[in-house]
């Protein structure tokens, strides 16, 4: 009888333990729950640093988008949630996080930033800037933004927040506040985050960011009208593009309403749709139109998107002279991974696309290349 406490003794242990994690992972739960909110639709933005002159019609200005990928995206760099397939069948998955290290990040953001001045565009349009995160080791890439651009007004929007996320286990990701930035060399009025429809899946919203886009309204000298400029970041990881299409609804409705009054509209980012479709006599043609050593990836499959798709008056601008996103399941290698275009821009018929082009960095400090167009504001 007596060599029965030990054991009782053993499992009480056990379970007491076991209530222990139990309780642990509930309470961790719990805080990642209550830490979770989506920010409000129709947030007016705060514009720093504004400028002066306006834009005027008949003349001819620039714009750069460029989605920074927090900083992390050396070419080096595959992204955990990223999966592809080969052409033979093997199947891959990214491998970090968090950017590889601080130096590292450090470099991509200086790289970043060198890339986009030397473009001398009169606007700017950034994604995945990283304001504090543990994921790019706490560079403000915000603020360094600004320090580069001085003489361009700001306009910052959040979009992603996070509780400190502990998964992967091998490399959490942590705390994160990130969101996207307009920079303007000329004078906006007013700016509005608008939020995107998103996943309602509790583990899948915890992980992708609070998509939105902002809205920039600019004065045109002599006139009444504005220039609209929209930047924005549609989802990523959404199985059969549902939560995209629903996205796409929302942004025709906004370029709509603008351009029945009258303004001058330019919506540009990560579409995280493949653009270049209506160049080519098949979707097929336009998602292998770029040297690869992949399957084309599902993701992209249920994302192309052709004019007939906008609201009337709206043209697609986006070049084929260079890809702007690669695949980050695996380290890039040219001709290897997986790419296309998902950045560019979509313009209203009351502006003239004087160029469109990619820049072509071979992926040197992100996941992207930046893309730019030339426009005129038709009289």
């Amino acid at each position: 009888m007596k060599a029965k406490k030990p054991i009782k003794i053993i499992f009480i242990s056990l379970a007491a333990f076991v209530l222990l994690l139990l309780a642990i992972a509930g309470g961790y739960v719990a805080y990642v729950a209550l830490q979770y909110y989506r920010i409000e639709d129709n947030l007016a933005l705060e514009i720093i640093n504004g400028r002066e002159e306006s834009v005027k019609a008949g003349e001819s200005y620039s714009l750069m988008s460029y989605n920074l990928g927090f900083g992390a995206y050396s070419p080096e760099y595959s992204f955990f949630m990223d999966t592809g397939v080969m052409d033979d069948g093997r199947e891959v998955v990214g491998k970090y996080a968090k950017g590889m290290n601080k130096a590292d990040v450090q470099k991509n953001v200086d790289g970043q930033m060198k890339t986009a001045k030397e473009a001398l565009a009169d606007f700017y349009f950034f994604q995945e800037v990283d304001v504090k995160a543990d994921r790019s080791y706490d560079i403000d890439m915000y603020a360094r933004a600004v320090e580069e651009f001085d003489g361009y007004g700001f306009v910052y929007a959040e979009n992603f927040h996070t509780a400190n996320l502990l998964y992967p286990f091998g490399d959490p990701i942590g705390k994160t506040n990130a969101g996207i930035l307009t920079l303007a060399k000329y004078k906006t009025e007013t700016s509005v985050r608008r939020s995107f429809p998103v996943t309602t899946s509790f583990i899948d919203k915890l992980f992708d960011l609070d998509r939105c886009f902002a809205v920039n309204y600019l004065p045109v000298e002599g006139s009444d009208k504005k220039l609209v400029l929209i930047n924005l970041h549609m989802s990523a990881y959404d199985k059969g593009g549902t939560i995209r299409a629903e996205q796409l609804k929302m942004l025709n409705e906004v370029l709509k309403s603008e351009r029945d009054k009258g303004n001058y509209v330019i919506a540009g980012g990560d579409f995280n749709h493949c653009l270049i479709a209506d160049k080519f006599e098949t979707d097929e043609e336009a998602l292998s139109y770029f040297e690869s050593k992949q399957k084309v990836p599902d993701w992209v499959k249920n994302s192309v998107l052709h004019e007939a798709e906008l609201t009337d008056g709206f043209t697609i601008a986006a070049s084929t002279n260079a890809a702007t996103c690669r695949g980050a399941d695996i380290p890039y290698e040219k001709g290897v991974n997986y790419s296309t275009v998902v950045d560019g821009f979509i313009v209203s018929d009351n502006v003239t696309v004087i160029e469109e082009s990619t820049l072509d960095t071979q992926y040197a400090y992100s996941d992207h290349n930046p893309v730019v167009i030339k426009f005129r504001l038709d009289r």
